[in-house]
């Protein structure tokens, strides 16, 4: 793929912490306008890489492009071109959800903060709930205004580090849908889960990190090649990316970061 159609290049990228490896030379590429989704057991080293890719951590050595500017060298353009929301929601539950909207769009100065929040709530499915405190929203509108506010500003690409994690399936489906709308509006979403399900139900390529490295990357008919032919018992039936993602890696689950 040309570069120009690449939102994110990473090569070759290493980090430790101490004498513990967390990555070993990991290699991927992103498209634009797609789902990417990073899946790997607690303490892979997903939450490593989206911090390095955001620049809130230097890695030791390899190279890394957001939008196409270099992690370590410009790291002022990558931050104008992105936007992440971590694995808990950052929304102020004392005030509104247009509150915590207009508040993030002004320390954006954004102009037309009022015009953005309503858009937002409306694009959100949050505009009925708008005028109450967000301490009585659920947990998946809570994730719903945590994700709109990170799209104040229009940023081209968004990291995602759990964006479920610790939602009831009505949150998950709810987010899901998010997830998809942002992707299909050109967005470039990257995404990191434990819910296999989820790279399953959204994402247009996967990656496996396991023990510093990319194991296997592709789409999931991709990955699905990988195992044994189906076998044909009343019906065929396809592998889950939870048999393939096992398959690949198995039970080890060392303690990494």
């Amino acid at each position: 793929m040309e570069e120009k159609n690449l939102a994110i290049q990473v090569h070759g990228l290493q980090k430790s912490f101490g004498k513990l490896q967390v990555l070993k030379g990991v290699d991927f590429d992103v498209a634009r306008g797609s789902i990417f989704a990073l899946l790997g057991s607690n303490g892979a080293g997903k939450t490593t890489i989206v911090r390095i890719l955001t620049t809130l951590l230097k890695p030791d050595d390899g190279t890394a492009s957001v939008d196409g500017f270099d992690v370590l060298s410009q790291p002022a353009r990558v931050r104008e071109s992105i936007s992440l929301t971590g694995q808990f929601a950052a929304v102020d539950e004392i005030l509104t959800g247009r509150e915590n909207l207009i508040m993030i769009a002004e320390l954006r100065h954004v102009k037309t903060a009022g015009k953005m929040a309503d858009d937002l709530l409306e694009r959100f499915g949050l505009a009925d709930a708008s005028g109450r405190r967000v301490s009585a929203y659920s947990g998946g509108m809570r994730r719903r205004l945590d994700i709109a506010m990170s799209l104040i500003g229009n940023p081209r690409i968004i990291f995602l580090d759990e964006p479920t994690n610790g939602l009831d399936p009505q949150g998950r489906i709810e987010v899901w849908q998010v997830i998809q709308n942002l992707a299909d509006g050109g967005t470039t979403v990257f995404l990191t889960t434990q819910y296999l399900d989820e790279a399953e139900k959204l994402a247009d390529r996967i990656a496996i990190l396991h023990e510093g490295t990319i194991v296997v990357s592709g789409t999931l008919e991709e990955l699905r090649k990988l195992l044994p032919p189906a076998k044909v018992e009343y019906v065929e039936r396809q592998p889950t990316l939870e048999e393939i993602f096992l398959a690949i890696v198995g039970s080890d689950k060392k303690d990494q970061r």
